[in-house]
């Protein structure tokens, strides 16, 4: 490919241009929850959330190198253990807390959630849909955690 190099780099470039547009997005939303739910200064929680996604980033990318030897849940290595604490006991764990959130009285509630959800143009969530909100859907959230743990 004529010029194959330079279109190379330049793939790489925006790549990681992209990256660092989506980490400013992500890292945004941790600001300002600090900001907005304890009341910090911008300065004070871009510094303290800078040091805890760093001090937490450092297993990963230390997984392969410097800590390939050690085993944390089982067998696993820091990467595998990773994964499984994200994809068996985070994920399923954070839709049942915001599945509960959303449909019990102690937290916004279903009525308002359906409300919320039906602004606008388009399809609609019908209100019969509560009891499966309710009672099957965190019954099978709860059997996904538990199948992920075992």
């Amino acid at each position: 490919m004529t010029g194959g190099r330079i279109w190379g780099t330049l793939f790489f470039v925006f790549m990681t241009f992209a990256s660092f547009s989506t980490v400013t997005a992500v890292f945004e939303n941790l600001i300002a929850c600090a900001m907005d739910n304890l009341g910090w200064s911008r300065k004070k929680s871009v510094i303290i959330n800078l040091l805890i996604v760093f001090f937490f980033s450092i297993p990963c990318v230390l997984g392969y190198n410097v800590l390939s030897g050690m085993h944390f849940i089982g067998a696993r290595d820091v990467l595998d253990s990773e994964d499984f604490l994200v994809s068996n006991i985070l994920l399923p764990g954070g839709a049942l807390i915001y599945l509960l959130f959303c449909v019990t009285k102690y937290g916004w509630g279903f009525d308002k959630y359906v409300a919320e959800v039906n602004k606008g143009s388009g399809l609609k969530m019908p209100l019969w849909i509560k009891p499966y909100f309710q009672f099957i859907l965190p019954i099978l959230i709860l059997v996904i955690l538990i199948r992920g743990l075992m």
